[in-house]
């Protein structure tokens, strides 16, 4: 009997190595307990700085600086940074810079990516290595800068998009998922007489919607974070994106955005408050997007990569 039952238990449960063994009670409780920790720890400053955003100015004033517990809910931040001035153009600019960059780079990374795994294309080797190479080395700011400058892009939205248009991880993710698409598709397509253009827009880009949206999702939150280029190709102020009037703004310390200062020194506004409700409007895309695109994160990387 005993003979029977541990063969009928081998056949259920095959054996498996220690570390894929269940964990134990006090393994699932120290687990939950470190999930626990890490989420404090990431919650627990965004909670701060949006509780911070929605306090009137005597709230913070009496906290004396960042509130933990709300004591009076006020949108006076938020609507004044949107009534308009330097905040609203900020986020205006980097919407559009966000969009049409996304677009922009998406077009040439697929484009590239494509052309890429087509072992038979024209240079393949020599133009994949060629841009491998440019992830391990680079011309530097100041050659970088010469050429934005003598291309007449300074002080054009065009140098917050062009000298960062292009991702060769990105490009590489690509092209090892367009690899994976069985080649017999493609072959069919051809002899239909399907043209290179038509097999990527009607095949390979509808099987390969998780690993588009993605890197299409890398590409936004990179503009919509960047403030670099636009620190040293951008002189006026008007063409600022929100991160670098966010920057000025916590920089600056006391200083409010254009327009704001009045309200800070009468005491109706708190300067902090509205540092923090800066910071929620930049938040706010990335924490909304997110989850629209976290199915498509371990079928679009992992596959790609392993693909490849």
């Amino acid at each position: 009997m005993s003979l029977n039952t541990t063969l009928i238990r081998s056949l259920k449960a095959p054996p498996r190595p220690v570390w894929e063994e269940p964990p134990s009670r006090t393994g699932f409780t120290a687990k939950g307990g470190l999930l626990v920790l890490c989420c404090l720890g990431v919650l627990g400053p965004l909670w701060i700085v949006i509780v911070t955003s929605l306090s009137p100015k005597p709230v913070i004033d009496q906290a004396g600086g960042l509130v933990v517990i709300p004591r009076g809910i006020t949108f006076i931040n938020y609507t004044e940074l949107l009534s308009g001035g330097q905040v609203s153009r900020a986020i205006m600019v980097s919407v559009g810079v966000t969009f049409f960059g996304t677009l922009f780079s998406m077009a040439v990374s697929v484009l590239g990516a494509y052309g890429l795994s087509r072992p038979g294309s024209l240079g393949h080797r020599y133009f994949l290595m060629t841009i491998m190479a440019t992830m391990f080395f680079g011309a530097g700011l100041i050659p970088t800068y010469l050429l934005v400058q003598a291309l007449g892009l300074t002080d054009t939205y065009l140098s917050l998009i062009l000298p960062s248009a292009v991702s060769v991880f990105n490009v590489l993710v690509l092209r090892a998922f367009f690899m994976g698409i069985s080649p017999e598709l493609t072959e069919s397509a051809r002899i239909d007489g399907a043209g290179e253009l038509r097999i990527l827009l009607t095949i390979i880009m509808p099987l390969s919607r998780a690993v588009v949206a993605v890197i299409s999702l890398f590409y936004a939150v990179g503009y919509w974070s960047a403030w670099f280029n636009a620190s040293i190709y951008l002189t006026d102020q008007e063409m600022l994106p929100l991160q670098n009037v966010l920057i000025q703004l916590v920089q600056k310390g006391s200083e409010a955005p254009t327009g704001l200062q009045q309200a800070v020194r009468t005491g109706e506004l708190s300067s902090l408050g509205l540092q923090m409700a800066v910071m929620v409007l930049a938040l706010i895309p990335v924490a909304v997007a997110s989850p629209f695109v976290q199915r498509h994160f371990k079928k679009g990387m992992l596959t790609g990569a392993i693909k490849g």
